[in-house]
């Protein structure tokens, strides 16, 4: 059985605990948070010791995996003291997205966890769906050919002002990285964004992307949209075919460029995804599958690196935007 603490019971850290108790392969040990009240409550509800310093939680209990799902400026300020004591004390990390909102301190924890060996994980959760997994296998299978471009939009309702760089930072961890999980590393980056009417923050924005590869893509996302309509819309293309993956979870087609016979993998009404919050069980799951099958830190799925890399795009494509659009190159991987 892995034994898990969850640092953070907010409203995602309630969500993690739930998970982890439904799991037949975890049990939740202990409960973290900085505010006395909030830490005892989440105690009280799972049954478990409850700290407000979590050194203390790694001192006094036996735990295999410490999930990191606090929040601060940017929904990520918060994250790097406790994952840092975590590698520390050479437990497994579960953070939240993004890494951080600061690309200094996203760099130091994924150095310090490659250093120490310790596997650094990251609820990159958005592509833990079947129908990514299926478009997943068709790339890999060859079945596009090579790849040439890639669309993204990502849009929800998010009404929040506290931040310049809320928008690209928060939310863009997930976009982004569902379109390396397909085409790769990022080279290069171009971005224009703007404030939609009564904004204070760039809530509306365009992101070219140049990979590695050679493919080029294209990012468009906003916090200004209804959440009535589809959140999220993906399309791979290449020399030979195309896929798209409608809304997260809800489908996938495969249309090969010469043939009318289309592949379309759906969500089934019943026994697939209720709702959009499964996919913190689907990404979960993998992440203890990885623990139970000791897969090498560097290995990992979704791991402290991926997040990384999805920080680093971002980071240039908000340099891009105060540059006026110019073109930004990426860091070259050490």
């Amino acid at each position: 059985m892995i034994r898990v603490a969850v640092v953070g019971v907010n409203h995602i850290g309630k969500i993690h605990c739930q998970a982890y108790r439904r799991h037949p392969d975890t049990e939740l040990i202990a409960v973290c948070d900085l505010l006395s009240d909030r830490a005892e409550a989440a105690g009280s509800e799972h049954q478990v010791p409850f700290y407000t310093d979590l050194h203390e939680l790694l001192t006094k209990e036996d735990i295999d995996v410490v999930v990191v799902a606090t929040a601060g400026v940017e929904k990520g300020s918060h994250h790097f003291e406790p994952v840092m004591m975590a590698i520390e004390a050479g437990k497994n990390v579960f953070v939240e997205k993004p890494i951080s909102n600061q690309i200094e301190e996203a760099r130091t924890m994924v150095a310090f966890a490659r250093e120490k060996g310790v596997r650094l994980a990251c609820n990159l959760n958005h592509r833990f769906t079947p129908a990514a997994y299926k478009a997943k296998e068709l790339v890999t299978e060859g079945k596009l050919g090579s790849l040439l471009f890639l669309n993204m939009r990502l849009t929800i309702h998010n009404p929040q002002e506290d931040a310049e760089w809320l928008h690209m930072r928060a939310l863009h961890p997930h976009s982004i990285d569902v379109m390396r999980y397909f085409a790769g590393d990022v080279r290069r980056v171009q971005s224009f964004m703007m404030k939609a009417p009564g904004r204070q923050t760039w809530s509306t924005v365009s992101v070219n992307m140049e990979f590695v590869s050679g493919a080029v893509g294209h990012l468009t996302g906003s916090y200004d949209m209804s959440m009535r309509h589809p959140i999220e819309y993906c399309e791979v293309a290449g020399s030979e075919g195309r896929i798209v993956i409608d809304n997260v979870y809800e489908s996938m087609t495969y249309y090969p460029h010469h043939s009318d016979e289309l592949t379309v993998v759906r969500n089934p009404l019943f026994g697939g995804m209720k709702g959009f919050d499964d996919t913190f069980d689907q990404r979960i799951n993998r992440f203890i599958a990885d623990i139970k099958r000791d897969t090498k830190p560097e290995e990992i799925t979704a791991s402290g690196a991926d997040a990384l890399a999805a920080q680093e795009v971002i980071e240039a494509a908000i340099r891009s935007h105060q540059l006026g659009g110019i073109p930004v190159t990426l860091p070259t991987k050490g």
